[in-house]
């Protein structure tokens, strides 16, 4: 197995290869695992660590810290969102909360005629069944919903609302509930107990902490990907130099098209535009029985009966966890409130609404700029029905708290709003909505190279060639030309499994 670790290299590196991936997440582990079983030398970088379940202590102090961007500190610009991101080898996959679908029959129909991009559900079938069968993607049994998601099965169900359990890539889970820290147990199917070990079988050479700076192109064909040794987060002098025949971009929504304007493949200024994040809000119920959150897989019931709305922005619901940190910082409180709080932790209840954006001309999402360090910044700007559609979800939510038997339900207002009845709601109505009134989080980002038919509007093309060059592919979650309507990692890994042939045949 060929692992290298950025910080141990003592000299510069010069290296070719047939293929350089820029990131070890859903997409570009599946992608590796493909191109290596076909005999391909390729080479892929990764900014975070290289951490196993070994390493994994189910602190999160430690798992923040070390596997998130920014320590999982990462915001909007105007610090308004949150955003939750992977950053180690397996991305997003080694910290997410196992939740997968297939693509939405509705967001590819809505794709193929707004964005010209020609994918069908039985088109993607294949690649569906692969990647399940690999992951072992099957639905959690309703009866080990732990108690937080029973609370949004047994409230949707009192209400009629559409509520069902959901698919996660596990085997032999324990249900910990500690998915978002790392896996101890190995259980969770992610990427770095998966589909990179198939590709480091075959003879992938894996740079950990090594941060890709930029592509230096020859004419319309990348020569050169430079990459920076790192020491935990801090360059240690020593550099990468990749000489690849075909450079394929996965460093995630945000980091790609950071990457590509370092490498000054701005391409009519669409990269960096139209990023989408499913603007999450959260509402929380205090019940009389304990919930322990914290305990259980954290998401396997959720309801997408408001998914489509016509004219108004659509969203979904699901169940967050409720580890100790994750939970006190959604709150707005501080000091005495926010001990009251957490000394009631046991009894909360979370539910989350994720908002479809993109979907509507006039919400047309975020966008990705550079920082002067050459960092990412996100600027998202909130559309009036994006700021309808977060009251709607949380007025929502509030009632099914209710109905499934909660005492209180608590606003994530700066000035919390508190619901006991039906007939409290008119102070959530009157309640004020958008960024800074509450708290909005994000832990699904798309968008920002747009893959799609029209040159104008979508960078990628339908094989995801970076247009205008002959050697880039972007194989990620950023070539959504809106958000997904679902959890996204399984739609990223059908398209890298879909992506394998167009990435070969330009070697």
């Amino acid at each position: 197995m060929s692992v290298i670790e950025g910080r141990t290299l003592a000299a510069d590196v010069d290296r070719g290869c047939d293929v350089c991936i820029v990131g070890s997440g859903a997409g570009g582990s599946v992608l590796a695992a493909g191109l290596c079983a076909r005999g391909l030398d390729v080479v892929m970088v990764e900014e975070g660590p290289y951490r196993t379940a070994k390493d994994f202590d189910l602190e999160e102090r430690h798992a923040y810290t070390e596997m998130y961007q920014d320590r999982g500190l990462r915001t909007s610009e105007d610090g308004a969102v949150i955003v939750l991101q992977g950053r180690t080898v397996g991305g997003g996959t080694t910290v997410n909360w196992t939740t997968c679908f297939r693509t939405p029959d509705e967001t590819l129909a809505h794709w193929r005629e707004h964005h010209g991009l020609d994918l069908t559900p039985e088109t993607l079938a294949p690649h569906f069944e692969a990647v399940e069968a690999r992951l072992g993607i099957a639905a959690w049994p309703e009866q080990l919903a732990n108690a937080n998601n029973q609370v949004l099965l047994r409230g949707a169900r009192k209400l009629g609302y559409s509520v069902a359990p959901l698919r996660r890539n596990v085997r032999g889970c324990v249900n910990s509930g500690y998915c978002g820290v790392g896996c101890a147990w190995d259980a969770k199917q992610s990427m770095i107990v998966t589909y990179l070990p198939d590709a480091l079988a075959h003879g992938l050479t894996l740079y950990s902490d090594m941060r890709a700076d930029r592509i230096e192109m020859n004419h319309d064909r990348a020569g050169m990907v430079h990459c920076s040794a790192l020491d935990g987060r801090e360059r240690t002098g020593v550099q990468l130099r990749i000489r690849p025949r075909v450079v394929v971009v996965a460093g995630g929504a945000i980091n790609t098209p950071a990457f590509l304007m370092r490498s000054e493949l701005e391409l009519h200024a669409k990269i960096g535009h139209r990023t989408f994040l499913h603007p999450t809000v959260a509402v929380t119920g205090r019940y009389r029985e304990a919930i322990e959150g914290w305990s259980g897989a954290p998401q396997s019931i959720g309801s997408h009966h408001f998914f489509q709305r016509g004219d108004e922005v659509g969203y979904f619901l699901e169940c967050p966890p409720l580890q100790p940190v994750l939970a006190s910082s959604a709150l707005s409180a501080f000091g005495a409130d926010q001990l009251v709080y957490m000394q009631n932790l046991k009894h909360v209840s979370g539910l989350i609404g994720l908002m479809v954006d993109g979907w509507h001309e006039d919400v047309p999402g975020g966008v990705v700029r550079l920082a002067g360090d050459g960092r990412p910044r996100v600027d998202y700007a909130f559309s009036p029905r994006v700021v309808r559609a977060m009251k709607d979800a949380m007025v929502t939510m509030t009632r099914i708290h209710l109905a499934a038997g909660a005492s209180t339900v608590i606003s994530l207002h700066g000035k919390a709003v508190q619901v006991s009845s039906e007939s409290d709601l008119n102070r959530l109505e009157a309640a004020s909505y958008g960024p800074h009134e509450h708290v909005i989080f994000t832990a699904h980002q798309m968008g920002g190279a747009a893959m799609g038919g029209d040159p104008m509007r979508h960078p990628v093309d339908l094989q995801h060639r970076l247009r205008e060059t002959q050697n880039i592919f972007v194989v990620d979650g950023s070539v959504f030309p809106t958000a997904l309507g679902v959890n996204p990692s399984e739609t990223i890994y059908a398209l890298a499994h879909r992506a394998v042939d167009f990435v070969a045949a330009a070697v």
